[in-house]
């Protein structure tokens, strides 16, 4: 008999891959569903992308295999974008190395630095991803606690307490998904200290910091990140090419040589005209950022509103695609809060326990939902 891999048994199959099954049972049998949960941005992306594509796909050779780190003018395009608005000089030739989306990011940059046996710290609540990319490298989980009454970061102080003995990476993600924590450069320094003083590869998820968040930082612009720090970011959030696949990975040139090893085996360059229309949409100026952020904020404001109605809590001054909320105490936990308003009410919130134990109080609704379905989401609510 033949059987999968023990490595498949690590790991579920994605929360939203089930639930979006379930969802599209209900609306078969004429549920019309409102789906509030999943951080898809729905808004087209740049006009630029589709025009470069549409030119570029034309053009003999284009069709080919690139090469593994990318094109050159889509390595300087993330530099000069990095220069602008995160204040870092980085060189395209050895520092930044493009991807098809940061998530391959995590499980590239897991399989580069962590040997089966080794120790990831990761965050609770946090991506999902970054448990199951450790778990697929044979390393060893640990959760270190995210917690709203330490304005969710780390307790590094706690972390300092605990074994670190094997403990070779440690995953960060400000602005933060779920919370919508935004950075700090205090938090972010504390991060580059713990890791230099415990020898510890810090990486920052950072997808989420140009929306809603008037102040982007990088860990990599921390003194003395170089040695310890490596950050992956996106395209998918930033410019809503999430089909697109176009991500990057920034570190010192040893870093990312090591990633590239990695990257080189499980791919064969991404698509030319992709890459070219990538560059083109970096290249967009500040009114492109401020137009996506007004809209995100009009959304917020209205997801703000729907949330008061279902009478949970929340900050509003979180960052990012989401807005992250504490439910009432008068449901069990967030599955049962989330589990009433799809069956009583035909809305889909995502419960904030599928990012860690520290979320059961919790809940998340997108902001990539049009401002005619918000309303339409709070019109349901206050029938």
């Amino acid at each position: 008999m033949i059987t999968a891999a023990n490595r498949t048994f690590l790991v579920n199959e994605y929360y939203f891959s089930s639930k979006l099954r379930e969802i599209a049972r209900m609306n078969s049998a004429g549920r019309e569903i409102i789906n509030l949960g999943i951080g898809n941005p729905d808004m087209p992306a740049p006009g630029v992308v589709a025009e470069k594509i549409s030119s570029l796909c034309r053009t003999a050779g284009s069709n080919g295999y690139q090469s593994y780190n990318g094109i050159p003018e889509l390595r300087e395009a993330f530099a000069l974008w990095y220069e602008k608005y995160y204040s870092i000089k980085l060189d395209p030739c050895g520092e930044i190395l493009p991807l098809m989306g940061s998530k391959e990011g995590i499980m590239h940059i897991t399989m580069a630095f962590v040997n089966p046996g080794e120790k990831v710290l990761i965050p609770d609540p946090g991506y999902p991803a970054y448990r199951s990319a450790s778990l697929i490298a044979g390393a060893e989980v640990i959760e270190y606690d995210l917690l709203e009454e330490n304005d969710w970061e780390p307790d590094f102080e706690k972390l300092e307490s605990m074994d670190l003995n094997g403990v070779k990476l440690m995953w960060i993600n400000y602005p933060n998904m779920p919370t919508g924590k935004k950075a700090t450069t205090e938090l972010l320094k504390k991060a580059v200290d713990f890791g230099h003083r415990n020898q510890i590869l810090i990486c920052n998820d950072n997808p989420y910091s140009m929306i809603l968040n008037e102040n982007p930082l990088s860990i990599l612009a921390i003194e003395g990140a170089a040695e310890v720090a490596i950050e992956l970011n996106s395209l998918s959030k930033s410019h809503n090419m999430a089909g697109f696949r176009v991500g990057m990975v920034a570190a010192n040139s040893s870093f990312i040589s090591s990633v590239l090893k990695i990257k080189s085996n499980m791919d064969s360059g991404m698509y030319m005209p992709i890459q070219m229309a990538a560059a083109a949409a970096l290249e967009l100026g500040e009114g492109w950022y401020r137009a996506i952020n007004r809209e995100y904020q009009s959304r917020r404001e209205l997801v703000e509103k729907l949330f008061d109605l279902m009478e949970c809590s929340y900050n509003k001054r979180q960052a990012g695609l989401f807005v992250w909320a504490k439910i009432p105490a008068k449901f069990r936990d967030c599955h049962s809060f989330s589990d009433y308003y799809l069956n009583r009410r035909g809305i889909f919130i995502t419960p904030g326990e599928i990012f860690g134990k520290n979320g059961r109080e919790y809940a998340r609704i997108s902001l990539c939902a049009s401002q005619t379905i918000l309303k339409k989401a709070i019109q349901r609510l206050e029938l």
